[in-house]
Formats: C-alpha cells, sequence, structure tokens
C-alpha cells in the first residue's frame, strides 16, 4: 500500500539522519580520546543532528533516494547513503599521529557496523517474544528491502525500524570505507600513500567527487551490500 512505503520512506530518513549523527559523533569522541579536543570544543560530540547535518549530504541527496521513487524518479540506484559535516580534527594534537587519525577515521564506519550489530540483536529478542515473531521478523526485514512487499502484508513497526537501520548503517559502513575523497576511507589511504603520491590524491576534489561518489561508489557499493544482507537474512532465517 502506499500509505506503508511513504511510512518506510519517513522511517528511512529519520534513520540516516541520526545514523549519520551516530557516526560524526563517534569520530568526534575518539579524537577526544586520543587527545584533540577540537571537535569536543565545537560540541559535536553529540547525537542532536543540528551539529551535524550537511544540507546536501544529510537533507538533500537522501531526500532525493527516499522520496524520489514517489514522483518517478530514481537515484543513486535505490542506495540510502549520505554524509553529515565533517568533523574537525587536528592530527598535531595526537601522540602518534598516523595511527590515532587511523583510529579516529574508522570510528565513523564502526559505529555504523554496531548500530547493524544492535539492530540485529532487536531482531533476534523480537523472533522470540512476538507471536510467530520468526515469521513476523523475516516478512519485515524482505519489506525492509523491498518496499513493493508491503502491499500484501503490513510489517511490524520495530522490526521494520530494525531492519531499516540494518539496511542503511551497512551502507553507510560500507560508503564511507570508500578511498574517494572525502570519505572515510580516503583518510585511511592517504595515510598509506609516499609523500609526492599523497599531494596528487589531495588534489581530487570538489565535483569530481561527487561524480566518483554516486557512479563509481554506487557500483561498488552494489557489489558489497547485496552479499552482506544476503548474510544477515540467512541469519534471521536460521533462528
Amino acid at each position: 500500500m502506499q500509505s506503508s512505503r511513504f511510512l518506510i520512506a519517513v522511517f528511512e530518513f529519520v534513520l540516516i539522519i541520526f545514523s549519520l549523527s551516530v557516526h560524526e559523533c563517534a569520530h568526534a569522541w575518539m579524537a577526544s580520546m586520543l587527545g584533540d579536543q577540537t571537535a569536543r570544543l565545537q560540541g559535536r560530540i553529540t547525537l542532536n543532528p543540528m551539529y551535524h547535518v550537511d544540507p546536501i549530504g544529510t537533507l538533500l541527496f537522501p531526500a532525493l533516494m527516499i522520496f524520489g521513487p514517489f514522483i518517478g524518479f530514481s537515484f543513486f540506484g535505490g542506495m540510502l547513503v549520505g554524509w553529515a559535516k565533517p568533523t574537525p580534527v587536528i592530527t598535531r594534537n595526537f601522540r602518534k599521529i598516523v595511527r590515532d587519525d587511523n583510529l579516529t577515521t574508522l570510528a565513523g564506519p564502526v559505529s555504523n557496523l554496531l548500530l547493524v550489530l544492535a539492530a540485529f540483536l532487536v531482531l533476534v529478542v523480537l523472533s522470540f517474544v512476538l507471536p510467530n515473531g520468526h515469521a513476523v521478523v523475516v516478512s519485515s526485514f524482505v519489506a525492509a528491502l523491498s518496499p513493493a512487499a508491503t502491499a500484501d502484508f503490513i510489517p511490524q513497526p520495530v522490526a521494520l525500524l530494525c531492519s531499516l537501520a540494518i539496511l542503511i548503517n551497512l551502507s553507510l559502513f560500507f560508503f564511507n570505507l570508500l578511498p574517494i575523497p572525502p570519505l572515510d576511507g580516503s583518510h585511511i589511504l592517504r595515510n598509506m600513500l609516499p609523500y609526492n603520491a599523497m599531494l596528487t590524491y589531495d588534489r581530487i576534489g570538489g565535483w569530481l567527487s561527487y561524480l566518483l561518489m554516486i557512479f563509481v561508489g554506487g557500483y561498488i557499493l552494489r557489489l558489497l551490500l547485496s552479499p552482506a544482507l544476503e548474510l544477515v537474512y540467512a541469519a534471521l532465517v536460521s533462528i
């Protein structure tokens, strides 16, 4: 039903804003733990989206992907990704610059993976406590991956929310590890490059980065995301 599909879209939009806020908060927290208080002093160790929102990456880009299909506009191949305002980090404040910069960078994607784990555990609990819980959880997970499935099934709200959280946070996890500036993966790769190669790599930016994220990133993301979601589905079915 159209109303169910719109409800899923609203859930997705709220979840992606929350997940991006967790991601940036994790960067800020890790930087603070390792000695750089820049983000802490700017109030970035918070889940309040107002401190993390990027107008394009957090609002416009996800809105086009999520609500676009309602007006016949499919964007980014149905992937649910985005980015928030970058967390400020001054690496000279770290004791071991490369190691601590890498740890701060990885904190974001790891936080998304932890959200996936938490959502999965809630689904496991629901499968045992809900009436006919196994079928409800599996059907809700399928509905999250394919909103058209809601035409014949109204998903359980909490199970649907957790399923969408898994989809979105796995997408963010893989997307942010892509070595495309300014994504997290680019920081890891940059720290591994020789000095001259690093200078060349730093010239990638602007519209070139956006094009790489949309076309190259979208293709790679689909290759990584599909088997990961199949693994989650298989785990839920086997419970």
